[in-house]
Order: structure tokens, then C-alpha cells, then sequence
């Protein structure tokens, strides 16, 4: 078995998004702060309403998927196909804009604290204009393992392998294959994952610091930044000063054009064009 290194480090940046919402962007920053297939991470986290009380209002998507995962906080989905979904802690939210959809995200709070991510993943060319589809996943549908020597894996897409057998997220089947799990690890503890080779795949620590990588090359994450790992079959990361928190997500690599506009993504100018004019006519869904 071979296992993943560091290879890169993204720094995340404050920014704002929505009507206001404070947050952290790792991947997406730039173009060239990509991993196919995937296009962008934000952390948002903050126990002051002002910085994301006036949430995401209605807003159209095209051409990929949107993954919300929520840790603190209450936030309410509603899109054009009539999907209504109360994204509550531990929960999260799989929609695919396929060829369009258009939906808001707004906190159902007006106090404490509001924390969680999203996660934008490109879809393939053949199936950017599929109808879009949502999926509300409640938080006891996301199964969470104990990892041996302590902390514990939650598992939204994919499979964790642990001594009594593999343990699967409710996100199963789609093109890309999505690995998404996140990660608690006691000081000391460690996480050994297989990853599918030729898959790419990155960590984001969110609490404390990791090391990555086997024992004769491990390289140190901060947290609020973003890990891009090396080819390999697996991945070996441990709790680095005390304890640790990350995100670690794997899919298999489109190797396609990107063209982005905002909240369209598509593989040409021209398709990009379209999808402009569309939304302007009221075509896009």
C-alpha cells in the first residue's frame, strides 16, 4: 500500500459570501486553488449574528453539486422544485443544480452560534444539464464509527473501514464517488483511511493541527487550511498538539475544462453564455 503525503498547502482566506454571511474559503479562492472535481470549501463559523444573519437569499446554481454540513446552528433551504429543508446540527444537505435550480439558505436563528461548510463538487459534461434533485439528510441518518485508540469518524458519503467492517454515509452512487468524513481525534490519536487510488483528495482542519503522511515524510496542517494530498492508497493523519478536528474528502478527478461565472460552472464560455441568457429569460430550470 502506498500512502499520501502533503504535497500542498491552501491557506484560508477571509471573505463573505451570500448577503453578508462571514466566512473562510480554502479551495476556490482562485482558479488555481482547485482539486478536481472539486471547485470549493468554505468554512463559516462565527457566534455573532451579524456575521451571518443575513444568510444566503434566492440565488440560481448551475452545472454542479452543493454539499452543506452543518455543526452548530439551524439553517433553512428552499429552492424552485418546492424542497424545503431544516438543516439542524450534525445534518447536511446533497443538492444537484444539473441544468438549474434556484434556492436560499437562511439562518433560522437570531443568537449563538452558526457553524458548518459548504462544499461545491463539478459535475461531468454529460450530466451538467441532468434535472436538479435535493436531498435533506437528517443527522441520525449520518452513521458515526469509533476509530481504534479513540475520537470517532462521521461518515456523510462513502465508506470507512474500521476492524469490525466497512461503515457507509448515506451519499452513495454518484459519478465522482465522493469520500466525505469528518474527523474527531483525542491528543495522540490517529486515523489510518484508505483513499481510492487515482482519486484526488485533500484535508481541512477545522480545530488543532495535524500531521500528515507516513512516518519518514510527515508534514504539519494548520488549522483553517486546506491539504492537498499526493497518489497513494491511503492516508495516515494524527492529532498534532492536542486535539483535532478535519474534514477529509476524496473523488474521483474529471479531467475537464472549468469554466466558472459566479454560480455557474461549465465546461466552455459559450455554455457559460447560455446559462447567463437563460437565467435572464427565466429558462435556467
Amino acid at each position: 500500500m502506498s500512502s499520501r503525503r502533503l504535497q500542498q498547502i491552501i491557506h484560508s482566506l477571509a471573505t463573505s459570501d451570500g448577503a453578508g454571511v462571514s466566512l473562510r474559503r480554502s479551495l476556490g479562492q482562485s482558479q488555481s486553488a482547485r482539486v478536481d472535481p472539486f471547485l470549493m470549501l468554505d468554512e463559516f463559523s462565527s457566534d455573532d449574528p451579524d456575521d451571518y444573519i443575513a444568510g444566503f437569499p434566492s440565488h440560481p446554481h448551475r452545472g454542479f453539486e452543493t454539499v452543506t454540513y452543518m455543526l452548530d446552528g439551524h439553517m433553512l433551504h428552499e429552492d424552485h422544485l418546492g424542497n424545503r429543508g431544516d438543516l439542524l446540527p450534525g445534518g447536511a444537505q446533497w443538492m444537484t443544480a444539473g441544468r438549474g435550480i434556484i434556492h436560499s439558505e437562511m439562518p433560522q436563528q437570531e443568537s449563538g452560534r452558526m457553524r458548518g461548510f459548504q462544499l461545491w463538487i463539478n459535475l461531468p459534461a454529460a450530466e451538467k444539464m441532468k434535472p436538479a434533485a435535493y436531498r435533506d439528510i437528517r443527522p441520525e441518518e449520518i452513521p458515526s464509527v469509533a476509530l481504534p485508540g479513540g475520537g470517532e469518524a462521521r461518515v456523510i458519503a462513502g465508506s470507512v473501514t474500521v476492524d469490525a467492517g466497512a461503515v457507509s454515509g448515506p451519499v452513495q452512487g454518484l459519478s465522482t464517488e465522493p469520500l466525505y468524513i469528518d474527523v474527531r481525534l483525542p491528543a495522540g490519536g490517529h486515523l489510518a483511511q484508505a483513499v481510492a487510488a487515482g482519486h484526488s483528495a485533500f484535508v481541512y482542519a477545522y480545530e488543532g493541527s495535524l500531521t500528515i503522511g507516513p512516518a519518514d515524510d510527515r508534514r504539519e496542517l494548520a488549522a483553517q487550511d486546506a491539504g492537498v494530498l499526493s497518489a497513494g492508497d491511503r492516508v495516515e493523519i494524527s492529532a498534532a498538539d492536542g486535539p483535532a478536528r478535519f474534514l477529509l474528502l476524496a473523488a474521483r478527478p474529471l479531467g475537464e475544462p472549468v469554466v466558472q461565472h459566479g454560480p455557474f460552472v461549465m465546461n466552455s464560455r459559450a455554455e457559460i453564455e447560455q446559462a447567463i441568457d437563460d437565467y435572464r429569460h427565466n429558462r435556467l430550470v
